[in-house]
């Protein structure tokens, strides 16, 4: 299984802002490390609210729009309606990285974007990520 990302709208909005990120189509690339995903847009399940039950087990998930529709579901802005269950949801995407970790770190396009950097290799993407984004969420 791919190992995806859930990017929040809102944060993704401010890190463009902040020329943290850019994206272009459906492609997110962290710019000081040249590390790129594919989006697929998506919501975070926070909590279902009308007490019937997390049937489908979605409360802690990241779930592309487009599968929840597929089951069903009506979503509004931070509100999900699917079946007899309401849920408040938390926009944004999900993304997938364009290549493995080990062919990101040997990639010309990351040399470029790190420059003279003397900062620490990361050991996976979970670290690239809490480095490069978690400071400025």
């Amino acid at each position: 299984m791919e190992n995806r990302v859930f990017f929040p709208q809102a944060a993704l909005d401010q890190w463009i802002v902040d020329g943290t990120v850019d994206l272009q189509e459906h492609e997110l690339t962290i710019v000081s490390e040249a590390r790129r995903y594919r989006l697929v847009e998506a919501v975070r399940v926070l909590r279902e609210l009308s007490g019937s039950g997390d049937t489908h087990e979605l409360v802690g998930r990241a779930k592309a729009r487009t599968l929840l529709e597929q089951l069903g579901a009506e979503i509004v802005e931070s509100s999900m309606l699917l079946g007899e269950a309401a849920y408040d949801v938390e926009p944004g995407w999900l993304g997938v990285a364009v290549d493995s970790f080990a062919d990101h770190l040997g990639s010309d396009a990351r040399r470029q974007a790190r420059g003279a950097s003397a900062s620490p290799v990361p050991k996976n993407d979970e670290e690239l990520l809490a480095r490069s984004l978690a400071k400025k969420a």
